[in-house]
C-alpha cells in the first residue's frame, strides 16, 4: 500500500489539510471558543461565510489559538445578494475586515442562484481579487457541471475547488466524476449527514467493527478514500479530536462502496437543488 498524502494538492498550487473544521452556526463567545478548540485540536482549516454571520469570530479564534497566520487556512463566501461584480469585490473586502486579515486564503461563491444569472460577475470578481492578492485561492460551492462550464468558458479560469453536499446518503457520485476531469477539489458540507447521518446503517458499523473506530470515523474515512475534503463540526472537544483522527486506518473499497451504496435520490438534508435553490 503506497503512503498517504498528508494534504490534498489543489490545481493552483496550493495545498490544504485533509479535514477541515466547518463553523456554521457557531457564534458569540461560545462560537470562539469552540474555534479555539478546534485550533488547539489540530484543525488547520476554518470554513466560513458573510452569511454564517460569524467571520468575526473565526478571526478572533485565529488571534486567541496564538498559531501563526500562515498555518491556518481560512475560507469564507460571497453571498447571492452580492453577485454583482463591485459588490462581490467589495464583499471579499468586507470579509477580509472582519476576520482580520489582509489575505483571504480560500474565497467561494456559496451558491449559483441561477435565477438571477449573475454568478459568472461573482466568479470575474473572484479572479480579479486574486490577481490582486486580496484572495489566494478561488473556488465555488453547489455548483452542478452546467454552472462551473459557463464561469470557466467565460473567464478561462477553473475553480480550484467546489462545496458541494456530500454524505453516505448523497455520495455525489457524478459531481465527483466531473470535479476528477476539471481538475477541481470535492470539498463536502455536511459531510456526516447531520441528523440523518447513518450511523447505525450495516455497512458504516460493520467498518466501524473492522477497524475500531466509531461510525463517524468511517464516514470521514470513506470521504478521504473518495479524495474528497469533508468540512465537520462540532463544538464538542472530544469530537472535533475524534474527527480528525481518520488517517490511522484505511477502508477496503469494498467497506467504501458499501457506504457509497446508502445513497439515494432524495438524499439530500432539505431539498438545496443548485438548479433552484436561492440563498441571498
Amino acid at each position: 500500500m503506497t503512503a498517504e498524502s498528508t494534504t490534498h494538492r489543489l490545481a493552483d498550487g496550493t495545498s490544504l489539510p485533509l479535514v477541515g473544521f466547518g463553523t456554521y452556526p457557531l457564534r458569540g463567545e461560545e462560537g470562539v471558543a469552540a474555534m479555539v478548540s478546534a485550533l488547539q485540536a489540530g484543525y488547520r482549516y476554518l470554513d466560513t461565510a458573510v452569511n454564517y454571520e460569524n467571520e468575526a469570530e473565526v478571526g478572533e479564534a485565529l488571534r486567541r489559538s496564538g498559531l501563526p497566520r500562515e498555518q491556518v487556512t481560512v475560507a469564507t463566501k460571497v453571498p447571492g445578494r452580492d453577485h454583482e461584480r463591485e459588490r462581490a469585490l467589495e464583499s471579499l473586502r468586507g470579509s477580509a475586515a472582519r476576520l482580520g486579515v489582509e489575505q483571504i486564503d480560500v474565497a467561494l461563491i456559496h451558491w449559483p442562484n441561477p435565477g438571477r444569472g449573475l454568478y459568472p460577475q461573482a466568479w470575474q470578481a473572484l479572479v480579479e481579487a486574486q490577481r490582486e492578492g486580496l484572495v489566494r485561492t478561488i473556488g465555488v460551492s453547489n455548483f452542478t457541471e452546467d454552472h462551473l462550464t459557463r464561469v470557466i468558458e467565460e473567464t478561462g479560469v477553473t475553480p480550484a475547488l467546489n462545496q458541494v453536499e456530500m454524505h453516505p446518503l448523497f455520495p455525489q457520485e457524478r459531481m465527483r466524476a466531473v470535479h476528477a476531469r476539471l481538475g477541481i477539489l470535492t470539498q463536502a458540507w455536511s459531510p456526516l449527514g447531520k441528523r440523518q447521518a447513518p450511523f447505525d446503517a450495516e455497512p458504516v458499523l460493520a467498518a466501524a467493527r473492522a477497524h475500531d473506530v466509531t461510525p463517524g470515523q468511517v464516514i470521514l474515512r470513506w470521504h478521504l478514500e473518495l479524495g474528497s475534503m469533508p468540512l465537520p463540526k462540532s463544538a464538542t472537544p472530544h469530537r472535533q479530536r475524534e474527527n480528525l483522527e481518520v488517517t490511522g486506518f484505511r477502508l477496503t473499497a469494498e467497506e467504501v462502496a458499501a457506504v457509497s451504496a446508502l445513497g439515494r435520490a432524495d438524499g439530500r438534508l432539505f431539498g438545496g437543488d443548485p438548479d433552484t435553490h436561492e440563498e441571498m
